[in-house]
């Protein structure tokens, strides 16, 4: 009984040591930030696997994100893989304020991201269209930028206390919650034809499909000021041409009744969700943005 009872033990451990985890990625392809590449591929994968871009919060890491949302438990259930890319510039901040990451086919942090996905695409034979980007707070913002640099990669994105693609553009200050430029963070406002003008200026010439988008924002957010989220919506609801349509306090969103929702068309291409007594940053809630990825039904 004894040695049945220590084979058991040996068996559980050696079972959760051969289970999926994140693993580290080099060589992934250019990478002129020299971030790093971290995935989560689940033990059963999908044919054709989706991929969910997962940017970490300033000062955070790829391990903290892992470990910070439910994403992994929902990629066993799904069958998709999680790319979680770090950087360690700027106190682990995404780089959000430069021309390069700003502008389709340029460099910076968003051209390492993207070589992180066409890593995972030919590596795991993944969906070209069904590629997501989500992050939160400094990794919202860079979710942003994703979608409003790279039309082409990504089908949609969710944003959780972010702000709007080039709000921070041009910056000499670290895009930092403790930078000296402080104009974006603090709900820097223009017109939905500014803020659309912003993004197509990152492609010009541009003229296939744009990512659908989420926005998530705390109303007592104090950092990143809620009209940061406002923003956001103003901006992709002017790119994708779609206006408001009803809103919704109360409904199926994150943590229940204190959140309103704010539906754009029919809901399926833009919608933002805005917590009453939400601080910095917005919690993610997985099952509402990966029904809205279309990965959960």
């Amino acid at each position: 009984m004894k040695l049945l009872s220590a084979v058991i033990r040996l068996l559980a451990v050696t079972g959760s040591a051969l289970g999926a985890s994140l693993q580290a990625v080099t060589n992934f392809g250019t990478n002129p930030t020299n971030i790093q590449m971290y995935i989560y591929v689940p033990d059963k994968l999908a044919a054709k696997p989706a991929i969910i871009v997962a940017l970490h919060p300033c000062g955070g890491s790829a391990s903290q994100w892992y470990s910070g949302t439910k994403l992994p438990s929902q990629a066993n259930s799904g069958g998709f893989i999680i790319i979680y890319p770090q950087t360690t510039r700027y106190s682990n901040c995404w780089d959000v304020n430069n021309a390069a990451s700003l502008t389709h086919g340029g460099a910076g942090d968003a051209l390492g991201i993207i070589s992180t996905v066409n890593y995972t695409l030919n590596k795991y034979n993944g969906d070209p269209t069904k590629v997501y980007v989500m992050g939160a707070s400094s990794g919202a913002m860079m979710a942003n930028v994703m979608v409003g640099s790279y039309p082409d990669v990504f089908e949609a994105g969710a944003a959780y206390s972010g702000t709007a693609f080039a709000c921070s553009a041009g910056s000499r200050s670290d895009p930092t919650p403790f930078g000296a430029n402080q104009t974006c963070a603090q709900g820097l406002q223009h017109t939905p034809a500014e803020w659309a003008q912003f993004v197509h200026n990152a492609y010009p010439g541009y003229t296939g499909k744009r990512p659908r988008f989420q926005v998530i924002h705390g109303l007592a957010d104090t950092l990143v000021r809620p009209q940061c989220g406002y923003e956001q919506l103003k901006q992709w609801s002017a790119v994708l041409g779609l206006t408001n349509t009803r809103n919704v306090t109360g409904a199926a969103v994150p943590e229940g009744s204190q959140y309103t929702e704010i539906v754009y068309g029919d809901g399926t291409q833009l919608v933002g969700y805005f917590g009453q007594g939400v601080g910095h940053f917005a919690p993610p809630n997985e099952p509402v943005m990966l029904r809205f990825f279309g990965l959960l039904s």
